[in-house]
């Protein structure tokens, strides 16, 4: 195979066989996945959810991940936050001309170990070569579909006063390290993405209870957008408690820095939560006993006042409305 990606790797001939051949498939096999124009599945009767979603990160490989993996828990997460299983994912690859075949190897190799992690399978998938400066690199679509779990029900709508809000681990990594990734501000930190797949922890809260109201992983925008799109959904007010909001001191130092808020960076390995006060212990205990977790903790409740409102109550007892940003922040992080 030829060291860097050419139009004829996406022209539909020999050479794009031998990329979905000697490449994906090698990274990708498992019994669903099909070289046919669609793949053939089991689905037994219910509820499903289904989530599709593009990644066009820069760079495309980061500490902690690169987009193929990040386009793997980026859908999972979507699809399980649901309330269901992720089963099935299909794919889709935009690569620009002249991108190194090993480094489109690195991407389909860690989007196959993901899969498998998270337990569900690549069954299709296209590609397309764009000619030199039409992409960036390489652009990812990933589609997801799995079964609601019996008895699950969760929205953005469902939020109800007195619920509490937990985080299931420290915020704004992945924003944090997608920035210093670029090298714009010559910042040397020791931060790495949380990016990872989410499933198999919310499948363990929903052992332990089946009410939970809301389950959202903060990406794009972070926390605090994920808060304020709550607020409006279900038309509650947000009051956070600032000194129990886990953020890794490098995250800490950098935000102080550049005069950042951590709440708006992004994460893509964390859960925000809203369930009744009654269940918070039981679901924290479940959360606690999963990788990617362990650092699960309460951050505030949902009031009836302040609605579509976030309040951050301080340490010396002050309260202050978290601002809601404007404009790009952080461009392209997932």
């Amino acid at each position: 195979m030829e060291d860097k990606i050419t139009l004829a790797h996406g022209a539909g001939g020999v050479q794009t066989s031998d990329l979905i051949g000697n490449l994906f498939k090698k990274h990708f096999s498992n019994p669903y996945l099909t070289a046919d124009d669609a793949a053939v599945l089991d689905m037994t009767p219910g509820k499903i959810a289904m989530s599709t979603d593009g990644f066009i990160v820069s760079p495309f490989e980061f500490p902690g991940g690169n987009i193929g993996k990040l386009s793997i828990c980026g859908t999972v997460n979507d699809v399980a936050c649901m309330g269901a299983k992720p089963e099935y994912l299909t794919c889709s690859f935009v690569i620009e001309e002249g991108f190194p075949v090993a480094k489109l190897e690195e991407i389909a190799e860690a989007m196959g170990k993901t899969a498998r992690d998270a337990g569900v399978y690549l069954v299709a998938g296209d590609t397309k070569v764009a000619g030199k400066g039409q992409v960036d690199k390489v652009f990812i679509t990933t589609t997801g579909i799995g079964h609601i779990i019996e008895g699950a029900s969760t929205s953005g709508a469902f939020a109800k006063p007195g619920d509490k809000i937990i985080v299931t681990g420290d915020i704004g990594r992945h924003g944090c390290t997608i920035l210093l990734a670029r090298n714009d501000f010559k910042i040397d930190a020791d931060i790495t993405s949380d990016c990872a797949p989410l499933n198999k922890n919310i499948e363990a809260m929903l052992e332990a209870t089946k009410d939970v109201h809301v389950i959202r992983d903060a990406t794009r925008g972070g926390v605090g957008t994920v808060l304020y799109e709550i607020a409006a959904e279900s038309n509650v007010g947000i009051s956070l408690d600032s000194e129990s909001i886990p953020v890794q001191d490098g995250v800490r130092g950098v935000c102080q820095m550049l005069g950042l808020e951590p709440l708006y960076l992004a994460c893509e390995g964390r859960l925000v939560i809203f369930a009744p006060a009654s269940e918070a212990d039981k679901i924290l205990e479940a959360l606690h006993g999963c990788p990617n977790s362990e650092g699960a903790c309460i951050i505030g409740e949902v009031t009836e006042e302040n609605v579509g409102k976030v309040i951050l109550n301080t340490a010396v007892g002050a309260k202050t409305f978290l601002a809601r940003p404007s404009g790009e922040l952080l461009p392209r992080i997932c």
